[in-house]
């Protein structure tokens, strides 16, 4: 069995070796190593959340109908979910896009009357008439076509690099230029996450990734509009639920729940102990 043992090693080496080198790796370097990897320029891409943060209300954009005012002007009483983009990419902003509208869509809130959105672009380049189809494209895929007050309360701003860098800046959204396939600089490297923002334009919550789960997109709102969008139900949902800012992601709590159900449990026990030391009345002769 001595050769066998041989042999056997011998495949296995011979399979890893050729499988990293089909995969772009050195058989003299970790596989993990080349994924740890990332160029320079990436260094400063990414999120720091500041939640509290005010924004900067008085920071000048323009929407998509051509209509410039300051920040504040788009914000009503009520909570804001937020999107920083750029309407010429190709990659990942369109999922943020998709994953934002199709959430919004499953949340029964309303837009106008619940909260609104405010989607940012981070290039200067872009202008209101790119907006226009994007703002299209969002207000269809949340199944808001044809819906004037959902419309209303969806808008796609363009600014100058001031305007960008003041809000990118507060919300802690940090990117990057980095080169396209033909060398030229006009692609942003950037995290996908979406935010919000409480009715008076302070950083609430945020969440990562391309995919926004209704239920945590309902919470992010609720806490952001300072629970004046509550019900009882998401009111008791919200206490079970806690939000990680860490991942950017709402998990339900177990010792919330457990804590309710003891509480529970705790009542019933007292209401039979109620009923059974209660003194029967005295029957009338």
């Amino acid at each position: 069995m001595h050769w066998f043992q041989k042999l056997f090693a011998a495949t296995v080496l011979f399979t890893f070796v050729t499988g990293a080198r089909a995969q772009g790796y050195s058989a003299e370097k970790p596989m993990g190593l080349a994924a740890q990897q990332k160029p320079d320029y990436l260094a400063h891409a990414g999120i720091e959340q500041r939640l509290g943060q005010m924004l900067p209300m008085t920071a000048t954009f323009t929407d998509e109908t051509g209509r410039t005012g300051a920040v504040q002007s788009w914000f009503d009483g009520k909570p804001v979910a937020m999107a920083l983009v750029y309407y010429k990419c190709a990659m990942l902003c369109p999922q943020v896009l998709h994953g934002l509208a199709t959430g919004l869509k499953e949340t029964t809130l309303a837009p106008g009357k619940d909260y609104d959105v405010l989607v940012f672009s981070i290039d200067p380049t872009d202008k209101p008439a790119d907006a226009v189809s994007q703002k299209q494209q969002f207000l269809q895929e949340a199944g808001f076509a044809g819906n004037a007050e959902a419309a209303g309360a969806v808008h796609f701003l363009t600014g100058d690099a001031a305007a960008i860098a003041a809000i990118s800046g507060a919300a802690g959204f940090h990117y990057v230029r980095v080169p396209g396939p033909d060398g030229t600089m006009d692609q942003f490297a950037h995290s996908s996450v979406i935010m919000f923002a409480t009715p008076d334009g302070r950083m609430s919550k945020y969440l990562s990734g391309i995919d926004y789960p209704a239920r945590d997109l309902r919470m992010a709102l609720l806490d952001a509009s300072e629970k004046k969008i509550s019900n009882p139900v998401d009111m008791l949902i919200l206490y079970c639920c806690s939000y990680n800012p860490v991942v950017g992601r709402y998990s339900v709590s177990i010792m919330r729940i457990l804590g309710i159900a003891g509480m529970i449990s705790m009542l019933v026990v007292i209401g039979m102990l109620i009923l059974l030391t209660r003194k029967p009345k005295p029957q009338a002769a």
